[in-house]
């Protein structure tokens, strides 16, 4: 991680002043559409990292999506699936995403 980029612990916990949106969620149209998994901000490079993007059937990555309080664009997927043994995870798994920062959500 760079000096310029941010970790996220406790992903889970509710995002302050995002009214019930968690932290660990990607958003399209209002509604969940993934979870994420070890994000990294870098605000000098305006992108954010991801290790992983599960449960991202309903996402569309030709669209603007909303991760905490940026709005972003998934630019870059390593390596996609759908099949994932691990409990918990259903749907499509998205393995090493990067993510476009195109802006700030409104407060």
């Amino acid at each position: 991680m760079s000096e310029n980029s941010v970790a996220f612990e406790g992903a889970s916990q509710m995002a302050s002043g995002s009214g019930s949106r968690e932290q660990d969620a990607i958003y399209q149209g209002g509604k969940l559409v993934a979870r994420v998994v070890s994000p990294d901000v870098d605000l000098e490079s305006k992108e954010i990292r991801f290790d992983e993007v599960f449960d991202s059937d309903h996402l569309v990555l030709a669209e603007e999506c909303e991760y905490q309080k940026y709005k972003i664009m998934i630019q870059k997927v390593a390596f996609a699936t759908k099949v994932d043994h691990r409990e918990g995870r259903n749907g499509r798994t998205l393995a090493g995403c990067t993510a476009d920062i195109l802006g700030y959500l409104e407060q």
